[in-house]
């Protein structure tokens, strides 16, 4: 661990070698730790919170934060995803303040390696895992996490289950191969090809790899692969040598695409929202979510629309009154609307009436219903404007989707 003091001024940052290469960054003031986040370059990223429009992009907590703070430390690591895994193990370490404060903690995901015969590996929302009365299917054997950026670890899952593929949801021993097997990213525990040995061995690497143990990992695999050989096993040391090398290899360009969206401050929960009605005659609202760039389809809510009917903004302000009550659920930094400036105002003014300050943007259609423009907070517009467009896409076709679902229910 290399340290710095570090006065919080962009043009001073020359001064200090902080290195073009993936890590992990500590934020402390009088030496106590603020924040911790990971980075695909630690230089870059120190960089990006002396940014004018931090507060927008990012947090007014994390703004403070970087006014607070003193001084930067940072740990090199060979690839973003060592830096990935070495960040949530530090957050659960040391639980910086900044860090649960940025957003609810409950709302971070987690890794889940279940005690089973065959265990599974999932991911799972704190809120979730947390809840004694949500049902789980599962007891937890070991728990990885926090992890901040929920894209994030799907893309590293994706890496590593390339490397020592296994089990999520299949059924061990059914006798039929399920489709991740056929594809090589299920090691066949449920057509009968991987005995329970073997897999084990599978999830000790898995389990040794998010502990942090990248170094011993590969020395181990190394000492088994020669051994191996020496016993003329052939197929199982060309395996353990195709794991070392892809350990050694690690291809990181998923993750380093979804930090540079963290970077541009791309790691928000933005909210869409849209109404669809028949004439006035079923009129239906639906909330989407997208979160750190992905949309989060199990945070999907429905609203039956009671008091407005062919009122499309009176449909929104309802829908938008009924989903503020609702204080359990995370509020986003920023809302989307389907429709122009009557619609924007009128969430404008729904906020404004319970006491939330949350932007506002809308999505102008053009009379084929396409995208056409943006208007509402120019910052959030400039940010996120993929985002922005993902969700609305998203929450158009949900409502359209309920909407038709209800129509031949009442039909029926």
């Amino acid at each position: 661990m290399i340290r710095h003091t570090l006065p919080m001024q962009r043009e001073d940052l020359a001064k200090f070698d902080v290195p073009d290469t993936p890590g992990v960054y500590f934020f402390l003031r009088g030496g106590d730790l603020l924040y911790i986040g990971k980075a695909t370059s630690l230089h870059d990223r120190v960089r990006s919170y002396f940014s004018k429009d931090l507060a927008v992009a990012r947090s007014s907590a994390i703004a403070a934060m970087i006014e607070r703070a003193d001084e930067v430390r940072f740990v090199k690591t060979d690839s973003v995803l060592e830096a990935l895994i070495l960040e949530a193990n530090l957050i659960k370490k040391h639980q910086p303040p900044y860090n649960t404060d940025e957003r609810d903690n409950k709302s971070f995901n987690y890794l889940v390696i279940t005690r089973e015969s065959f265990p599974r590996i999932i991911t799972i929302r704190g809120r979730e895992l947390f809840d004694p009365t949500v049902k789980k299917d599962f007891v937890v054997k070991h728990l990885f996490g926090p992890f901040p950026q929920g894209g994030s670890l799907k893309e590293a899952l994706k890496i590593v289950r390339k490397i020592f593929p296994y089990r999520d949801t299949c059924i061990p021993e059914s006798g039929k191969p399920c489709f991740n097997a056929q594809i090589g990213l299920c090691p066949g525990v449920c057509s009968g090809t991987c005995s329970r040995l073997d897999y084990a061995h599978n999830v000790r690497n898995i389990t040794d790899l998010f502990k942090g143990n990248f170094h011993g990992l590969k020395k181990r695999l190394i000492r088994e692969m020669r051994t191996a050989a020496d016993a003329e096993r052939f197929e199982e040391a060309t395996t353990l040598r195709r794991q070392v090398l892809a350990l050694e290899h690690i291809r990181d360009v998923s993750l380093i695409k979804d930090e540079s969206r963290v970077a541009g401050g791309g790691s928000i929960r933005i909210e869409g929202y849209d109404v669809a009605h028949t004439a006035g005659k079923e009129t239906v609202g639906v909330m989407t979510v997208v979160d750190g760039g992905e949309a989060e389809k199990g945070q999907y809510r429905k609203f039956t629309i009671r008091t407005a009917g062919n009122d499309d903004p009176a449909a929104l302000a309802e829908m938008l009154e009924r989903r503020l009550a609702h204080t359990e659920w995370p509020y986003p930094k920023l809302i989307v609307v389907d429709g122009g400036i009557t619609q924007l105002r009128r969430a404008q003014a729904v906020l404004k009436k319970v006491g939330v300050s949350i932007p506002v943007v809308g999505v102008v259609k053009n009379d084929r219903h396409k995208p056409e423009r943006l208007i509402g907070d120019i910052r959030a517009i400039q940010l996120y404007e993929k985002d922005i467009l993902l969700v609305n896409a998203e929450a158009h076709r949900f409502s359209i989707e309920w909407h038709r679902t209800r129509l031949r229910n009442r039909l029926v």
